[in-house]
């Protein structure tokens, strides 16, 4: 899928094609301005003609006034801008078979080590949720059921031509869908399993509203990993997430994909630093042991635009260490613990049970 600005540069070529008949005035030339690129809570439209909401917070909605935490970042925070070959020939990738990435969408800190590796996490459905989650920078709207009929081949091109051995498949929530999307999430990952039957899947989906159907369909396509992301504390849950999402509800979701496929691993994520308590990131973790989860990463809270919920706290890299430990001994099979950790950070090194290759001793130096 094209990314939303391109409705933007079509306008503009529009206005060029309107005085291409007027290219000078007097024997000067006519410079035509571009029009600016919707700011950071703006409402803006798509090129498959709904609005949507530019970072997925309103300006007024802003939230949460001023960070707690000021100033600049911890240097264990810090990662490299995204460059190199890699990461070029990867962009290009995604660029051409008209693929949205959450590592772009979501401003992911990752992006250039990941994609310097070869691996990316493909968001479908869109670039636009039709929720608005006070922590994250997805565009928000109503796609009023569009999908792109062409994107099951066009992802599994994707993967064939990067030689993925593992890809994570993820999407925006898709509410306007009566089926929220599942049945052209498993139609994508049936695509690319017929074009790299040898590729892992690991499925990091939307709660499907808790539908039982809708959830077996995804876990019925042939995935090796289901994740759905409880993303913080019971307490935090609103206001952090969309009103439609919710803490018991992902935990039932999660519950649901290990009964109905008990190979298939289950993975969840937490997000730290937006005021949670240790005892309650205790509780977290205990409830999705309960739930048959198998893997949990852990990692900072950033927020992404002044529109989002502020930081309360950065974590030291060596608290995520001690929290890595006390879920291993809950039971996880691996727990991915660090401060620039995402839910599909390193997701093809998560059972190699050596934190996916993170030193946090290093980072707190």
């Amino acid at each position: 899928m094209s990314a939303p600005r391109s409705a933007w540069r079509a306008w503009t070529r529009g206005c060029v094609r309107y005085n291409d008949g007027v290219s000078d005035l007097k024997g000067k030339p006519l410079v035509v301005a571009a029009p600016a690129r919707p700011g950071s809570g703006e409402k803006y439209l798509t090129p498959q003609g709904f609005t949507a909401i530019r970072d997925g917070i309103k300006r007024a909605a802003g939230g949460a006034g001023a960070a707690v935490v000021a100033g600049r970042l911890p240097p264990w925070l810090k990662a490299r801008a995204p460059t190199g070959a890699g990461f070029s020939r990867v962009r290009g990738l995604v660029r051409e078979h008209r693929l949205a990435t959450v590592c772009e969408e979501a401003k992911c800190p990752n992006i250039g080590e990941c994609w310097n590796a070869g691996t990316a996490t493909l968001m479908l459905m869109g670039s636009v949720c039709t929720r608005a989650c006070r922590f994250c920078s997805v565009d928000t709207g109503n796609p009023h059921g569009w999908l792109d009929p062409e994107e099951p081949e066009n992802a599994a091109r994707t993967v064939e031509l990067m030689k993925l051995r593992y890809v994570v498949l993820t999407s925006v929530d898709r509410d306007d869908l009566a089926d929220g999307g599942a049945a052209h999430y498993a139609a994508c990952v049936r695509a690319i399993k017929r074009r790299s039957p040898h590729t892992a899947v690991e499925a990091l989906t939307p709660d499907f509203q808790g539908v039982r159907a809708d959830v077996e369909t995804v876990v019925d396509s042939g995935i090796e990993v289901f994740a759905q992301n409880v993303e913080t504390v019971r307490r935090l849950t609103h206001p952090v997430r969309d009103p439609r999402a919710g803490y018991e509800q992902t935990l039932e979701v999660l519950e649901i994909a290990k009964r109905r496929r008990p190979e298939v691993l289950t993975k969840s994520s937490l997000m730290l630093g937006l005021g949670e308590s240790d005892a309650e990131i205790d509780e977290t973790l205990a409830d999705l042991r309960t739930a048959g989860v198998d893997i949990v990463t852990l990692g900072q809270y950033l927020r992404p635009t002044v529109n989002h919920l502020p930081v309360r706290r950065f974590v030291r890299p060596e608290e995520f260490d001690r929290y890595r430990e006390r879920s291993l001994a809950l039971g996880f099979l691996e727990c991915v613990s660090g401060p620039l950790v995402r839910s599909s950070y390193r997701a093809e090194r998560a059972l190699q049970r050596n934190n996916a290759g993170l030193d946090n001793r290093r980072l707190a130096t």
